[in-house]
């Protein structure tokens, strides 16, 4: 079967993969975005199907006033003797912690909190045995990949913590795996940061405590020096093996928005790459260790990919995410319909705005969505307040792009505001005759395009660079989410929400 990477698009980061009779589960990182950790399933790992999230609970995750990017770091998903586990690392409160469950369609427990620090924590199972690892310090004070045994019904430490490996020399050692291959240990870690340095390395032994002998081509897999390259920031990844007998990374990388603009803003995205074992023992990765679009694997079918995507086709538990804990009174999911109440708090806020979005995963897009408000009493805004409901392109609290409907004075207007590094500036306004429009946003690489129709005219409010809601520009982890909101006080039902994705002209 032929198929071309990413896999996975979007903001999906930090890829952990394992099997289950036959079929393949993967686990993401969600950050400040609840439900918390999504989780996706594969009969051939190539196509996978959202099957819901792992942290569903707000007993489970703790995300109030959580900065963005800061919250659920990268998850680890293991599987053993019928049960399935998940850890994690909350990085803003410091926790350390796994849950589980029987039932992979069902709900997860309670978090199991271990006493260790680091981020990136992994769980390896051996002979009725938990072994836990993390990038962080041992019980000396050592830093590195650190690893000790574990009660896992208790999360309580039954042996001290020791480090095992300090990585291949690169800097911000993350994302370790331990894995049981033939006659050795295999630990796993990505190396030089989740950018345009990062990498996959790793090192083997005869123990699972080591001492741990480095691969001599390290890093396994990298993208580093590709430039020009649209493909970048190859690394975290975690080793699986198909039902044919072959084995492969599954690991994130990002696409740039152009081969001459050092710029990415779908976020970290999920890429497949051929692994291929030596006599020696020692594994190679990807094409001369470097990720290229395309490759071949065993079995038969083909890549099937999703191209539109409206209220109908998409799940409100599944696909859609809040911004933090939501204030569920505010929120009425509906059949073909969402109605949104705005509150007080914006999206500027590092709180809880009325926000439900749904991860932007290709460039080429189209999305329209009729907006209508309802007529209430003395709610307006002025241009420099941030009234409204519609559609948010969000980065960050101080990144992100808004096209609204609201009520004024003198009745009601669509309003483009354009927010870039704390900077918040209405780029311009259109009157409209009454309380509902329709609002279109085209994008390419390079600029979203914003509109608004009333009446079947179709009127440009403004462009704007995708650059400007990059990881480069607004920092952190994530990727542009596509948000309906409602602030201030204003009420408005959305329907006919569409989104195809597609190359070329603008398909309105």
């Amino acid at each position: 079967m032929k198929y071309k990477n990413p896999i996975v698009k979007g903001f999906y980061p930090d890829p952990s993969v394992c099997e289950a009779e036959g079929k393949f589960y993967l686990a993401c990182s969600s950050f400040q975005f609840f439900p918390g950790v999504p989780l996706f399933e594969s009969e051939d790992l190539v196509n996978w199907k959202q099957i819901g999230h792992v942290l569903t609970r707000e007993t489970q995750v703790k995300l109030e006033k959580v900065p963005c990017s800061g919250g659920v770091f990268a998850p680890t998903l293991r599987y053993d003797r019928g049960r399935f586990y998940m850890t994690t690392n909350n990085n803003t409160t410091q926790e350390n912690f796994y849950v589980y469950t029987d039932d992979i369609y069902g709900e997860w427990s309670d978090p199991i909190t271990v006493e260790m620090d680091g981020i990136d924590p992994s769980l390896y199972f051996e002979d009725g045995r938990a072994y836990y690892m993390t990038n962080g310090t041992d019980d000396r004070g050592e830093g590195g990949i650190v690893q000790c045994e574990i009660d896992i019904a208790t999360g309580k430490k039954l042996s001290e913590s020791r480090v095992i490996w300090k990585g291949s020399g690169g800097r911000y050692l993350e994302s370790p795996h331990l894995y049981k291959i033939g006659e050795y240990y295999y630990v796993m870690a990505a190396e030089g940061g989740t950018e345009y340095g990062h990498m996959v390395t790793y090192a083997r032994s005869r123990s699972l405590w080591g001492p741990f002998e480095d691969y001599p081509s390290n890093p396994v897999l990298t993208n580093r020096n590709k430039a020009p390259y649209i493909i970048q920031g190859i690394g975290h990844g975690d080793l699986i093996q198909d039902n044919y007998g072959s084995w492969h990374i599954l690991c994130l990388g990002f696409r740039q928005i152009h081969i001459w603009q050092p710029y990415h803003h779908l976020g970290r995205e999920v890429f497949l790459m051929p692994v291929e074992f030596g006599a020696d023992g020692w594994f190679a990765a990807g094409t001369d260790g470097t990720a290229q679009w395309e490759y071949e694997m065993p079995g038969e079918g083909s890549q099937q990919e999703r191209r539109l995507l409206t209220f109908e086709n998409t799940s409100w538990d599944k696909e859609w995410v809040y911004l933090r804990h939501p204030r569920r009174e505010n929120y009425e999911l509906g059949e073909g319909r969402l109605v949104l109440k705005g509150t007080n708090v914006t999206l500027e806020e590092r709180d809880t705005p009325t926000f439900l979005g749904i991860r932007q995963t290709d460039f080429d897009m189209d999305l329209s969505v009729q907006v209508r408000l309802e007529d209430r009493e003395n709610v307006w805004g002025s241009a420099e307040q941030y009234g409204g409901a519609g559609i948010t392109m969000f980065m960050t609290e101080d990144e992100h792009y808004d096209l609204a409907v609201r009520k004024n004075r003198d009745g009601y207007e669509a309003v483009l505001k354009l927010n870039i590094g704390g900077v918040k500036h209405v780029q311009s306004t259109v009157r409209l005759s009454g309380s509902s429009a329709k609002l279109l946003v085209h994008a390419d690489s390079l600029q979203y395009h914003f509109y608004v129709s009333e009446a079947g005219e179709k009127k440009l409010l403004g462009r704007a660079f995708t650059k400007y809601l990059s990881s480069e520009v607004a920092g952190g982890f994530t990727g542009v989410v596509m948000g309906l909101y409602a602030v201030g006080g204003q009420q408005a039902e959305f329907t006919d929400f569409a989104v195809q994705y597609g190359e070329g002209e603008e398909g309105f």
